[in-house]
């Protein structure tokens, strides 16, 4: 009997998560039963501390687990990029590999995509509620996050979160980009679908550390910042530019 395809792929782009990996996996099968069908596709992204080997182990027994690997670390956007390429299912969630985005939240999180029956809804993004991070992460992202909203207008209080449901298809016509993933809601936005925002709960990481510090995301967020507003001022120039010919024909 030829095997159903999925309607859901959970993408989980992991670094040096050896320690996490077999626990998170867990609590995903565990919040199934919650879901419609289902495929998980764990993307090693140039992992070097025995993740590889822990994944491998797990999709022993796991017939729904499917593992990518690059062969050197391309970034979390790359990652995910390739997670989505790969996915079967016309939905995609995404959660973080450190086991910070409770996998619980994914029914609530892939709900309004099921329940959206005109087909708007492009993106449903997590938004952390008592985020738990170090003081220094919280302000951090506080500030870069004020600065993404004023600029883009992107109505969304959080785009660092993990948690993110979309449609597979309309991720892969967006602008692929380093660091696209902290963009989602304005570039979903800009492709004209509604982004549907829920609160997700949110926990200390279990073990190992971050891969990220706060200069590393000021230093690439600025030159990201200014992209995707020119990307945005791009595309409602087209816009006026169809609307215009479409009156004149």
């Amino acid at each position: 009997m030829a095997p159903t395809t999925p309607i859901l792929s959970i993408v989980i782009p992991m670094k040096n998560e050896a320690e996490n990996a077999a626990a998170l996996l867990a609590e995903i099968a565990a919040a199934g039963a919650g879901l419609p069908d289902y495929e998980v596709i764990a993307v090693d992204d140039g992992s070097d501390d025995g993740t590889a080997a822990v994944l491998a182990g797990v999709a022993a027994h796991d017939t729904r687990l499917r593992v990518l690997r690059h062969p050197r670390s391309a970034g979390q956007s790359a990652a995910v990029h390739s997670g989505v390429l790969a996915a079967r299912g016309r939905l995609v969630a995404t959660l973080d590999g450190d086991g910070q985005n409770p996998p619980a939240e994914l029914p609530g999180l892939v709900a309004p995509l099921l329940e959206d029956a005109a087909g708007r809804i492009g993106l449903v993004a997590g938004q952390r509620v008592r985020r738990q991070d170090t003081l220094s992460k919280r302000l951090g992202s506080r500030l870069a996050n004020g600065l993404r909203a004023w600029l883009l207008k992107d109505g969304t209080r959080d785009t660092g979160c993990g948690l993110k449901a979309f449609r597979r298809e309309a991720f892969l016509r967006l602008p692929y980009f380093d660091h696209m993933h902290r963009y989602l809601p304005a570039l979903f936005r800009r492709d004209g679908w509604q982004v549907a925002l829920v609160d997700v709960s949110h926990r200390p990481r279990g073990a190992g550390r971050s891969n990220y510090t706060n200069l590393h995301r000021a230093l690439v967020g600025i030159h990201d910042l200014i992209g995707v507003a020119w990307l945005i001022r791009r595309r409602k120039k087209a816009a006026a530019v169809e609307a215009a010919d479409t009156k004149e024909a």
